[in-house]
């Protein structure tokens, strides 16, 4: 299981939207439907690869993350609520970075983001901010439909790339953006 996002000033958010943008239009995808990383070529993998690259090199705040998950590790009865799995891989992956600002915007894909306990993603991540992190940080989360959200397309283009490498040792697309991605690993064992 992967997880990506792109961390982004809210001044430079419109710069990951016009990379996928230009993706769509050099490749003529169309606009109808959301181009996934499944149906993309290898070309297009390795464009919208270097293309992240060169943008990171240009906007040095922008910031790209994932976090990976060897599911095959992870405890049976960690399992059972998955959604937690999910919670805590989005904490271990971006709640430091949130830590670094006032207020942080949020745009996840909407998802069952509430576990079995009830609490939400969004609840869990402000009460780590706030208790565990000892940080004044305001969390707002605004779910959106990556059908609707180009800056969501692009963090699934990223998650693709990652997912590509730890799971099919498909390196095309990761080799460019390697450095440039802030990345975990869990459950991979020794």
């Amino acid at each position: 299981m992967t997880i990506a996002a792109v961390c982004v000033p809210s001044t430079k958010k419109h710069i990951p939207k016009r990379l996928v943008r230009d993706l769509y239009n050099k490749f003529n995808w169309p606009t109808s439907a959301e181009r996934k990383w499944s149906a993309m070529t290898p070309d297009e993998r390795t464009e919208f690869a270097t293309s992240a690259r060169k943008m990171c090199e240009s906007h040095s705040d922008i910031i790209l993350h994932a976090i990976v998950v060897k599911k095959s590790n992870v405890q049976d009865h960690i399992r059972n609520d998955k959604e937690k799995l999910y919670n805590y891989m989005i904490r271990l992956c971006l709640l430091d970075r949130f830590c670094k600002f006032d207020s942080v915007t949020m745009i996840p894909d909407p998802r069952n983001i509430k576990v079995k306990s009830g609490n939400s993603l969004h609840d869990y991540l402000q009460t780590e901010l706030w208790f565990t992190k000892n940080v004044k940080t305001e969390l707002s989360t605004t779910p959106l439909d990556s059908k609707k959200c180009i800056g969501i397309q692009f963090a699934d283009m990223l998650a693709g790339v990652v997912q590509s490498r730890y799971e099919f040792n498909c390196c095309e697309s990761f080799r460019p953006l390697y450095s440039k991605i802030m990345l975990k690993c869990l459950f991979f064992g020794a």
